[in-house]
């Protein structure tokens, strides 16, 4: 049974609701701003599963809180600095303390930013039939979760509704949706933004393996960086002191209950199997230890 303090679906009648996504549900602030809350809903293969992860919503806010504030001098993100309790009525405050934030509304741009910086998932099955990743040529006899020689790589995908998986795209498409400028824009901003987390978290014994970024432009054109921030939601997060190339290593993200739900027969379209207690509590423990050591 679900834990029954889990949030997995909010119910705020004091604001327009807007859309509920694979983890979020957003509601309008005003002309201006919106409420997205972090649910503790969990996605896996870009499927909604039926089990809801206690405190995840909370553990995801404070860890994007933290990296918000810590890259925002590499660009300026959505946040507002409002408290989200501020803007719902008082028997509703329970829903978003501690899971959301009120951001500047922008217009998201319709692709996500991959960085990687490992050969691993996708980009390993890519290389592994082509030699590349998303149409990036890659040395021939790089191994799984090695290093890409090099530094990061910046590999794009398309952005799918909830229910549908998301597929890289090569480098020119973006640049056919978004144009050259703000495509390289992109690219630089990720590749920037990536390359200072994981060399921070390289100090606290984390590996960033790869992570996505999402980005909006206000009604001038500036790029904002949105959404969440390098959590293990949106990246791979790896103990340093258990890695080693030529195997998936072990980690603090859903990777874990990725690699459970590949044990089970199940065809990866809704609806999911539930997660049995036990994966439940190891999920729960690894989130709540990688943002321990990222951020204290």
């Amino acid at each position: 049974m679900p834990n029954p303090t889990a949030l997995f679906e909010t119910d705020i009648k004091s604001l327009p609701f807007l859309h509920r996504g694979k983890v979020r549900d957003i509601y309008a602030v005003d002309d201006d701003k919106l409420l997205i809350v972090q649910t503790d809903r969990l996605s896996a293969f870009d499927v909604i599963l039926p089990t809801p992860v206690p405190e995840k919503g909370k553990l995801l806010t404070a860890l994007s809180a933290f990296w918000f504030n810590k890259l925002a001098h590499i660009i300026p993100n959505h946040l507002t600095g409002i408290p989200p309790e501020s803007v719902v009525s008082a028997t509703e405050r329970v829903q978003v303390s501690d899971r959301a934030f009120v951001i500047k509304r922008l217009k998201p741009l319709p692709v996500e930013a991959i960085v990687r910086g490992y050969v691993v998932g996708s980009g390993w099955k890519d290389y592994q039939k082509s030699g590349q990743i998303c149409g990036i040529a890659l040395p021939a006899g790089l191994k799984q979760a090695e290093k890409i020689p090099g530094g990061a790589i910046f590999t794009p995908s398309t952005k799918a509704e909830a229910g549908a998986h998301d597929e890289n795209i090569p480098l020119h498409q973006v640049e056919q949706q978004l144009g050259d400028d703000l495509t390289a824009q992109v690219s630089d901003k990720a590749i920037r933004l990536y390359t200072e987390a994981a060399e921070y978290a390289a100090q606290r014994g984390i590996i960033i393996a790869d992570t996505k970024f999402e980005f909006g432009l206000d009604e001038q054109g500036q790029l904002f960086l949105i959404d969440e921030v390098l959590t293990p939601d949106s990246s791979r997060f790896w103990p340093a002191d258990q890695y080693q190339v030529g195997q998936s290593p072990a980690s603090y993200d859903k990777q874990f209950v990725r690699d459970w739900l590949e044990t089970q027969d199940w065809n990866k379209k809704a609806p999911a199997p539930a997660l049995p207690q036990a994966i439940l509590a190891q999920t729960i423990a690894k989130y709540r230890e990688a943002l321990r050591l990222l951020t204290q």
